[in-house]
């Protein structure tokens, strides 16, 4: 059997006994009460949010992308991304959304602001995002993945500080050192592994090693792509093995027990992403000037780019941006004629000393 689900009570403090003691933390989840209030979730989403569109733009030139790309992008997942994680949400909580004859009540399913969406939604909205775009555009798609999985990595780590204002998304009961109390009703409480922040440091060593090790010895277009499903797929694999409040594949069971949703399908992302890594890195032929970003380089350089078929006057491909031309070639140095008595001063020196010749 399943472990039950446990709600917490947003008006009690949260403690972390084996930790800290006695000392409590009691954040009201309505930032400004205004109207209907401002939520710190929403808040903190926004931040996580800015935050990976920061990174995104500031990495985007050394995926062969610039940050045109990424803002032009920006406009098209964040409505898309935001109705995949709620469908993704009401489609495995279906019978919560009906209403006394078992209709569907849609008012209820389009009311997002009473809680209610699932990151997997986001990340499989993101994905088809990402094609539709790229197709559009004629980017790679692989450079666009490998960038935005940054981006979203980094927003994971912020937006599960969220799920702690909340008092959500925290697992089952332990006596672990670093446990943190919850309450569920003003005179009972329960000690619980904090989910939420294992996966956040999770992901936050996941970024880092596709900042720092990953990135710099990429190898193909989509490498960090399939390292992002890789190391999420097998944490999230074991920290929703520990949640109460999994998402469950309708009544299906697997060996007696109920079928999470997101462990499963972490699971199956795993498995895909350690063959496909196998596949691309160790049996099929890559070299450097098939990554998009060499490609552009090789473009603005106006020298052909090597790639599995040998050089070629023109690469293959899909076409370099027009705005990336032009934001390469703006920042190259101007080269201007010089004056006749320096130009031969300078052949008589045998070439100038520093700089570029």
């Amino acid at each position: 059997m399943s472990a039950p689900e446990l709600t917490a009570l947003k008006n009690m403090p949260i403690s972390f006994p084996g930790l800290f003691g006695d000392w409590e933390f009691n954040p009201d989840p309505v930032a400004v009460h205004i109207g209907h209030g401002i939520y710190w979730y929403g808040i903190i989403l926004a931040l996580a949010f800015l935050a990976g569109l920061l990174l995104c733009m500031k990495q985007a030139k050394r995926y062969g992308l610039t940050e045109d790309n990424v803002l032009d992008f920006v406009l098209w997942a964040v409505p898309c991304c935001i109705l995949g994680s709620r469908i993704y949400y009401v489609v495995f909580y279906l019978d919560l959304y009906r209403d006394a004859s078992g209709a569907l009540d849609w008012g209820r399913i389009i009311a997002i602001w009473d809680g209610g969406i699932a990151i997997y939604g986001t990340v499989i909205a993101g994905a088809l995002t990402v094609f539709f775009f790229t197709r559009l555009k004629r980017l790679k798609f692989g450079a666009m993945t490998d960038l935005a999985v940054m981006g979203l990595l980094l927003g994971q780590i912020i937006g599960r500080w969220a799920n702690f204002i909340n008092r959500e998304a925290f697992g089952s009961l332990t006596d672990l050192p670093w446990r943190m109390r919850v309450w569920t009703s003003a005179y009972q409480y329960v000690e619980v592994h904090p989910t939420f922040f294992y996966e956040s440091l999770w992901n936050l060593i996941g970024l880092l090693l596709i900042l720092f090790v990953v990135s710099r010895g990429r190898r193909f277009d989509g490498e960090n792509t399939w390292f992002y499903f890789l190391w999420y797929g097998l944490g999230r694999t074991w920290i929703e093995g520990l949640r109460t409040d999994s998402l469950y594949l309708f009544d299906w069971t697997l060996l007696g027990q109920p079928i999470r949703v997101s462990q499963a399908l972490s699971a199956l992302l795993a498995l895909t992403a350690a063959l496909a890594l196998f596949y691309e890195l160790k049996i099929r032929r890559h070299v450097p000037g098939d990554l998009l970003v060499n490609r552009v380089a090789a473009a603005l350089a106006g020298a052909p780019a090597e790639t599995e078929t040998g050089p070629a006057e023109t690469p293959a491909g899909p076409e370099i941006p027009a705005e990336t031309k032009a934001s390469a070639e703006s920042e190259a140095p101007m080269e201007t004629e010089a004056p006749a008595e320096t130009a031969s001063s300078t052949e008589a020196e045998g070439g100038p000393h520093g700089g570029q010749a």
